[in-house]
């Protein structure tokens, strides 16, 4: 009898194994597009010299990686006729060491790449700078966690906006923050980082960014659809979040990305 329910089982288990089909999802191809990551950076305390653009395109759903675009001809110019040419170092990086960054000037960014020319106009934003840093126990859900908090003061009569980063270089962690001044004008206000897994000793680099309201929507947008609404794997795709990149010769195969220029403010923290 033993050896009956055992062999029972065993045709059990086998019946359910010998069901189990592979499924292959037939998803829809699309061709690539560029993905351009043509961020200024102005730290405050440089002059701004070095700057860099990364372009890759994107690639299948089941594939890794990033598809590096080592071909384009990358430039900036300015309306007096200043031009910036961008090299290619490596992996899709393009560098320029001669940039000059300045206040109230117009940018023009302009990409060839597979015979089409993509563009996009900006200019760089102060940023309003970090005052000092706190730390306390009141962060998390709980109230109970470790929090740095970070200060600063927002110039008043005008609307800012800003974008913080806290890396946790201890942790491998990274998070961002968006912030704009419509209740807070010329006050001085603060914002805060805190996880479950914050603890003394780990070293945070924070910056401090100054950004257009239009990228501010831009980063809105992507934040909600990147949200842990869920939905499922058959819910309406999220609706796609377009830069402020154009392509003038196929407007219809545009890019991903965003074209933009932005004075920081950066530090390290040591958590107690």
């Amino acid at each position: 009898m033993k050896n009956l329910y055992i062999i029972s089982l065993l045709a059990l288990l086998f019946t359910f194994t010998s069901c189990e089909e592979v499924i292959d999802l037939d998803l829809e191809e699309s061709e690539p597009r560029l993905v351009i990551d043509a961020s200024m950076l102005w730290y405050l305390g440089t002059p701004g010299n070095n700057q860099q653009i990364k372009l890759s395109e994107t690639i299948g759903f089941y594939e890794e990686g990033v598809e590096p675009v080592t071909d384009a001809e990358v430039i900036i110019n300015t309306g007096n006729g200043e031009e910036f040419i961008f090299a290619h170092q490596e992996n899709g990086i393009y560098l320029n060491s001669n940039f000059i960054p300045e206040f109230d000037k117009n940018y023009t960014l302009e990409i060839n790449y597979n015979d089409q020319l993509y563009t996009a106009t900006s200019s760089f934003v102060p940023v309003a700078g970090i005052d000092y840093i706190e730390q306390n126990n009141e962060g998390g859900f709980t109230r109970e966690d470790l929090e740095v908090e970070v200060f600063f003061t927002d110039p008043a009569g005008q609307d800012n906006f800003y974008l913080f980063s806290f890396s946790n270089i201890s942790t491998s962690k990274f998070t961002l923050e968006i912030y704009e001044d419509e209740f807070t004008d010329g006050n001085q206000v603060s914002t805060n980082y805190s996880n479950e897994d914050l603890a003394a000793e780990n070293e945070i680099h924070i910056t401090m960014e100054g950004i257009s309201e239009a990228f501010y929507n831009y980063l809105y947008i992507l934040r909600s659809q990147g949200g842990n609404s869920g939905g499922g794997p058959f819910q309406s795709p999220p609706a796609t979040v377009k830069g402020n990149i154009v392509n003038q010769t196929n407007p219809e195969n545009y890019p991903f990305g965003y074209f933009r220029l932005s004075e920081v403010d950066s530090t390290t923290y040591i958590v107690q």
